[in-house]
């Protein structure tokens, strides 16, 4: 097996709680996730129709429930009557309050939360965000970075909340447009996909700031952001992660014998 140092091995993120026979986004990843002896999950966040702050990626439903619609046009209870999970694993669809006690249940894990709304929304969604985790008093806790495709964003959670952590990612459309990677705000930190990362691997350290890796699912990837001292690698695989990195670390992830879940 290779050998790499636990030093500068990317820190593991399992991405949307992802885990093989899990549902995205579902309190049974995030469980199954945060069990593990990794760096944290990251998850996405939506507002519905009356104003909750909803864990969800897609702007519909139709992909990962068993209901359709767009999840704006939706109220919180509607959409938590919906299946998030597979049919042998049954969940509904998590607001960022019950994700947010998992994470604080869970210890040292970190939590990578998307703003993911229609721009007109972002707005109130973000400071919906900052009232949420200024109830559980993480508006300046270390453990919680926002992440978000949208410069807009990252200057209003500066506005709202200073000393949240803030990392922008960079849409791989936006290189071909923006060759001098400007940047628009003050993000701490800097995501790219692993695709853009290997057309240009010098992006990924370019501007100095902290990077973050995403979607790196098999070893040949862990391996390319390893050596190019990616310091945080999102995964839908974080057992494949922990295997390749930390190989003598104990995986405590539960096993879920259902049927796998939808990616």
């Amino acid at each position: 097996m290779d050998t790499f140092s636990p030093e500068i091995a990317p820190k593991i993120v399992a991405h949307r709680g992802n885990a093989p026979g899990f549902a995205e986004n579902t309190a049974a990843a995030f469980e199954n996730a945060l069990a593990m002896p990794i760096h944290g999950v990251e998850c996405d966040v939506r507002f519905s129709r009356d104003g909750v702050v909803m864990v969800q990626h897609d702007a519909t439903v139709d992909r990962t429930s068993d209901g359709t619609g767009r999840l704006a046009d939706l109220t919180a209870a509607q959409l938590r009557s919906l299946n998030v999970g597979t049919t042998s694993l049954p969940q509904r669809m998590m607001t960022l309050e019950e994700l947010l006690e998992m994470v604080l249940a869970a210890g040292d894990r970190h939590l990578y939360l998307e703003i993911k709304s229609p721009a007109l929304r972002n707005q109130r969604l973000e400071e919906e965000v900052v009232r949420c985790l200024t109830r559980h008093a993480l508006q300046e806790d270390p453990r919680i970075h926002v992440i978000s495709f949208s410069h807009s964003a990252m200057r209003r959670i500066a506005r709202l909340a200073p000393r949240l952590d803030r990392w922008y990612l960079r849409r791989d459309r936006e290189l071909d447009h923006n060759p001098g990677d400007l940047l628009f705000s003050r993000p701490r930190g800097l995501g790219l996909s692993i695709e853009a990362a290997r057309r240009s691997p010098r992006l990924v350290d370019a501007r100095g700031l902290p990077t973050y890796l995403w979607t790196v699912n098999d070893r040949a990837g862990m391996k390319f952001a390893e050596s190019l001292g990616v310091d945080v690698l999102a995964t839908d695989r974080p057992d494949v992660a922990l295997e390749l990195f930390f190989p003598e670390a104990p995986v405590l992830a539960k096993e879920n014998a259902g049927e796998p879940g939808k990616l």
